[in-house]
């Protein structure tokens, strides 16, 4: 019927069949040549012919047209012609109409392997997989005719999972296409795809003769199943057989030097691009640029792009990407405007590094117009990779309700979504919320977790100080084969550090890879947070003796170490050799620890000089900084500077108003703390309320400042009260100033009571068996009388107690603190 149609298209219109009888004549002449000629004239004049037939089949862009070229064909009687049949099969195939192919090739009264190739080809280029495979069995069964080497390759693409692959293989070695080069290659390709490297490796070494195709196929498999090292080292070995490399091998090399961190490799790989001419190739040079990019080499990657002839939206796209990923958002955004300029339209993965540029450049308008742009274009509702990218957004411009409306919205979600709003919640303070988040995510159908999933829930867990939960993680890790994995790896020691099991924390540190900076960063910077500064300054050293280079984040943990050690040479000797002997450029973070560590010492005036000295202008951190130290020693004119300047940088920070009213409440200057609390007041801050957790029977019981609605508060209170007076028998007196209401003494002792770490540590007294330790996890800094009230209560109960507030761990032990009254 539907043929029927066709013929009765071409032959409708009366007035329309002389137009065509040239053409039916050509079709009728080019079939009815000779394979084979006597002469050159006839040869010439056959070759003319196959061209214009070309030419006739290139110009049929849209299916009607091709619609139209085959009911001419059925009216010339051509259409039973297996060659015309056959560029029929493809021509529908490459105009997506896969229905018509299907039919025409159904139609072919005496196949050939060639038709049946293009109907497999036609199927895979369709993404009909499914059929390619059945077809591919249908040629089998067909009597007359048997696969050839351009068969496999085709149908090893289609194969949905290993057992057809196995199977296709199989016939391979059947019927003998073993040695093939392009048979091999896919199978390389096959196996490589379903993660089965090693056989594809056992494929590559079995081939008696190589092509380069068959080396790019090992080596893209390697990229694919991440064994960068592998991949090397095939490229190695391709080297070393003096095989010349062409951009394929290139493009696929070059992005495996930057995890391995071979620099050097890399330019090496480049001078020989240079040498053979592939420079200037478009894949060549954005496989660079990526390279550089990812190395931290801005320059180099500017220098590629520079020197290109020809650039694509892919060129664009690295360049834009490389600014990004270096946290240079301001070149991302000029060359994004450069792009636009030179009429290139933005795609999705523009969009994608456009949104984390807005994120780090903190502008909120600009995110929406981001995202205004995208849904101009229904890029939402097609693309779930965008989606996640504006929740990221969104979260990390601190607008987590509208990074949750996005999320919602989102027609499907992966697993990536589900990740990027717990790592959301996480990176804006509200660990319970992530892991509300987790806890919704495994009770989704069809998703499961991830090794993205364990880095975004881990940091939760150690906000909160969940050590079972986290524990919890550690097992599933280990259940999943993840927890030798380096970066779950790292957040398990993350956590162990931050919930106090420093001790377990450097067991896992022994046991994960330590190629990298990133583990020794984690177990640097837990040390730092216990106290533990000269511990922190060896492990440091080992870290150097290994030949492990230091990075800026490895910096920031040292400082940090010996801020809470109070190791104030040590640490300007760490901020010297960052900069002299690693070539480190220090950033405000480095900055920010340097005016903690004088600052904490007592040096004030050292930190203010060092702060005016900055080359580049300091920002909240640096500030917030100078004043919490001004704070600690009363320096209430310095910290009225520091003040100044902080109002300026991030006047919506509400924890700087509240130290700056504190140090005010702490020299009895009331008129000051209400002034900065009205100004707070005036612009709508509120302070971030103080509280306490505590883990009891593997349950989690958080406590607020003054807290009445726990069950048990009677029996809580009437145990402060007990150990209240004890502590008193043993000489503690209440430290009045740090009561920030100016009120009578006896109320002033009350509100130091009912402070939230002392609700938690008198609930674990009657909660557990005697001398059992206590873990109490606090966010905000504890206070100098509630430091001061846990020594005594530590040496009344013979219990440690385990403190963790916001800044780092107190171990209390028999009347002593592990921080020497230095925090």
């Amino acid at each position: 019927m539907v043929f029927l149609k066709l013929r009765l298209a071409a032959t409708s219109s009366v007035d329309s069949i002389p137009k065509f009888l040239p053409l039916l004549q050509f079709l009728h002449s080019f079939s009815k040549s000779p394979l084979t000629t006597t002469t050159s004239t006839d040869a010439l004049e056959i070759k003319n012919n196959e061209l214009d037939f070309n030419n006739l089949f290139r110009s049929c862009t849209r299916t009607h047209l091709a619609k139209r070229l085959h009911a001419l064909l059925l009216v010339s009687g051509e259409a039973q012609n297996i060659f015309f049949s056959t560029k029929l099969v493809n021509l529908y195939a490459d105009l997506g109409d896969i229905s018509f192919s299907r039919l025409t090739f159904e139609q072919i009264p005496k196949k050939n392997v060639f038709s049946w190739n293009s109907m497999i080809s036609g199927f895979v280029r369709n993404g009909c997989f499914r059929d390619a495979i059945n077809c591919y069995y249908q040629l089998l069964t067909s009597s007359r005719v048997r696969p050839d080497f351009f068969t496999f390759p085709a149908v090893l693409k289609a194969c949905g999972d290993l057992v057809d692959g196995w199977k296709i293989h199989c016939w391979v070695f059947k019927l003998g296409f073993c040695l093939d080069f392009f048979v091999s290659a896919s199978l390389i390709h096959m196996y490589s795809r379903f993660g089965f490297a090693s056989d594809a490796r056992n494929m590559f070494n079995e081939m008696p003769i190589r092509d380069l195709g068959s080396w790019n196929a090992m080596i893209s498999g390697f990229c694919q199943n991440g064994k960068a090292a592998e991949a090397l080292g095939v490229f190695e070995e391709m080297r070393l057989d003096g095989v010349k490399m062409d951009s394929v091998t290139m493009s696929s090399i070059l992005p495996v030097c930057a995890p391995l961190g071979e620099v050097f490799r890399g330019m090496l790989i480049h001078a020989y691009a240079i040498k053979h001419g592939l420079e200037f190739d478009v894949f060549v040079s954005n496989a660079l640029i990526n390279m550089y990019a990812k190395l931290g080499s801005l320059g180099s990657a500017r220098k590629v792009f520079d020197q290109m002839f020809v650039r694509d939206l892919v060129s664009w796209n690295s360049l834009i990407s490389a600014y990004e990923q270096n946290n240079d958002p301001i070149s991302a955004l000029w060359f994004f405007a450069e792009m636009k300029e030179n009429n290139f339209e933005p795609d999705m993965l523009t969009l994608v590094s456009l949104a984390s540029i807005v994120a780090q450049y903190g502008d909120c308008q600009k995110g929406r117009s981001v995202h205004g742009f995208i849904m101009r274009r229904g890029w939402m509702k097609e693309d779930i990779f965008i989606g996640n990218a504006i929740t990221d957004m969104y979260a990390k411009l601190g607008n987590i309700d509208l990074a949750v409306k996005v999320f919602e919205r989102m027609p499907t979600k992966d697993v990536i979504s589900w990740n990027t709003l717990m790592t959301g919640y996480a990176q804006n303070g509200l660990a319970s919320e992530a892991i509300d988040v987790f806890h919704k995510m495994k009770g989704c159908e069809g998703i499961v977790p991830d090794q993205g999933t364990l880095v975004s829930i881990l940091p939760a867990f150690s906000h909160v100080g969940s050590l079972q939960q986290g524990m919890r993680i550690h097992g599933h890790s280990i259940k999943v084969g993840l927890y030798m994995d380096i970066f779950v790896g790292t957040c398990l020691i993350d956590m162990y550090a931050k919930c106090g099991k420093l001790d377990d924390a450097m067991l896992l540190f022994d046991q994960v890879p330590r190629r990298s900076s990133v583990p020794w960063n984690a177990i640097i910077s837990g040390h730092g947070i216990h106290g533990y500064g000269e511990i922190a300054l060896k492990i440091f050293g080992e870290m150097q003796d290994e030949g492990v280079k230091p990075d800026h984040v490895t910096f920031v943990s040292v400082l940090s170490a010996c801020s809470h050690a109070g190791l104030v040479d040590q640490g300007q000797s760490c901020f010297q050799l960052m900069q002299q002997g690693y070539g480190i450029e220090p950033s405000l973070k480095h900055y920010g620890c340097m005016v903690d560590l004088l600052g904490r010492a007592g040096q004030l005036d050292i930190a203010h000089e060092f702060i005016k000295n900055m080359p580049i202008r300091p920002d909240a951190s640096v500030w917030g900084a100078l004043l919490g130290a001004c704070r600690i020693h009363r320096n209430c004119e310095l910290g009225k500077l520091a003040s100044d300047h902080l109002l300026e940088v991030d006047p919506g920070n509400v924890g700087y108003y509240v130290l700056f009213s504190n140090m005010y409440a702490d020299i009895g200057k009331w008129e000051g703390v209400d002034e900065v609390r009205s100004l707070a007041r005036d612009r709508g801050l509120k302070k971030t309320p103080g509280w306490s957790s505590i883990e009891v029977n593997k349950r989690a019981y958080v406590f607020y400042t003054g807290n009445q609605s726990h069950p048990q508060c009677e029996e809580i209170y009437k145990e402060l009260g007990v150990l209240l007076a004890k502590m008193k028998s043993l000489g503690y007196v209440p430290d009045y100033s740090y009561v920030l209401q100016d009120v009578e003494d006896d109320e002033k002792e009350h509100i130091l009571t009912s402070h939230s770490e002392r609700l938690a540590i008198a609930f674990g007294i009657i909660s557990t068996p005697p001398k059992t330790p206590l873990w109490i996890f606090k966010n905000l800094r504890v206070c100098g009388d509630c430091h001061n009230a846990t020594k005594f209560i530590s040496k009344i109960t013979e219990r440690e107690i385990i403190v963790r507030d916001s800044n780092r761990f107190h171990h209390f032990r028999n009347g002593a603190c592990s921080c020497g009254d230095y925090w």
